[in-house]
């Protein structure tokens, strides 16, 4: 992309420049690799200091499971120390085993997204990472769960979010997210899309140091409509409101044919694409940085980041779990909130 071929661009500096970053992380689905991939975190050192929410027990359960050292102190919300990684205890409802999911602890995983939201809308963590959840399981247990970003949406009362994936050289967001395909065309209004793109233009000027961000805006349908012949939401929709924005000075370019703006002759030229849903433009971003690349949540009132990939319920306690989206993912963060 155009003016930052890194994910992460620092911020200004501010009147807590010096003092390391309270990164707080959610463990995620507790029969998943989320436990495997925070301990494989004791093999790293970070400038901030690492929170983990979830239950000690089964850390040090999959620590044994994997022969892995997995010791780590309980939180006592001690003065910040950089390197610091520490357990915040939140405790399991059901015993686990690991890639077997049970729905009785699909409570416990909102658990730990709830007390990493509190401490961040209290000041006491400055940033939150998340380990993957199981929507599937959560909903089996009887709570209605689309995902992270909705929930936290929801949680914190944000008034527009954005999801945003991004790896070197590509920053793609989304103006539908969990949404089934056959709902996308209904969820995509003139008022979503308008709310969806100033909440991304905000979000890579706050983080990502763009003074004047450069989008792509992808066409829903193939070739971006053809002039109506293939639909007619990019005239309807899409147009208006890309129209209506570049008034106001945002530098907008589209609706495009998405079978053709993820190549250089477009990329060289943006900071960011906005795909209409969540199929049309992360696996291009995938197939590009699978496993080093990060999930921002722009929107929040605080800083939230997560991982690229789901709970690989297949790998869970097989050690063949990579850390790498989750220490990009934690490294973003501390950036963020440096």
């Amino acid at each position: 992309m155009s003016k930052n071929t890194s994910t992460i661009s620092r911020l200004p500096t501010d009147e807590n420049d010096g003092v390391p970053p309270r990164i707080a992380i959610t463990t995620g689905e507790a029969a998943g690799i989320g436990p495997d991939l925070c301990l494989a975190l004791l093999q790293h050192s970070f400038a901030a200091e690492i929170v983990l929410i979830g239950d000690p027990q089964l850390l040090a359960e999959r620590a044994n499971h994997l022969h892995r050292a997995g010791s780590l102190p309980d939180y006592k919300q001690a003065p910040v120390s950089a390197g610091r990684m520490s357990v915040l205890p939140i405790r399991l409802q059901a015993p686990v085993t690991p890639g077997k999911l049970d729905r009785a602890n699909a409570g416990y995983v909102l658990q730990t997204l709830d007390r990493a939201i509190q401490g961040c809308m209290a000041k006491e963590f400055q940033a939150i990472v998340t380990a993957p959840v199981h929507k599937g399981i959560i909903n089996k247990a009887g709570i209605t769960f689309t995902g992270h970003t909705e929930y936290l949406a929801k949680k914190t009362h944000a008034p527009q979010v954005v999801m945003m994936l991004a790896t070197s050289g590509l920053r793609v967001a989304l103006a539908t997210t969990h949404v089934p395909l056959a709902e996308v065309p209904a969820a995509i209004t003139q008022a979503s899309l308008e709310a969806v793109l100033r909440c991304l233009h905000a979000g890579l000027r706050l983080h990502f140091h763009s003074a004047d961000p450069r989008i792509l805006v992808a066409g829903l349908n193939p070739h971006a409509g053809e002039s109506g012949h293939l639909g007619r939401e990019e005239i309807d929709v899409i147009e208006p409101v890309v129209a209506r924005l570049k008034k106001e000075g945002m530098q907008l370019t589209g609706p495009l044919p998405a079978d053709t703006l993820f190549t250089p002759p477009y990329l060289d030229r943006a900071d960011a694409v906005l795909a209409m849903y969540h199929d049309q433009g992360l696996p291009v971003l995938k197939h590009m940085g699978f496993g080093r690349s990060v999930n921002i949540t722009l929107g929040l009132p605080f800083i939230r980041t997560s991982v690229d990939h789901g709970t690989a319920l297949d790998k869970a306690g097989t050690g063949q779990a990579d850390a790498g989206s989750l220490i990009a993912a934690i490294e973003l963060a501390i950036e963020l909130a440096t």
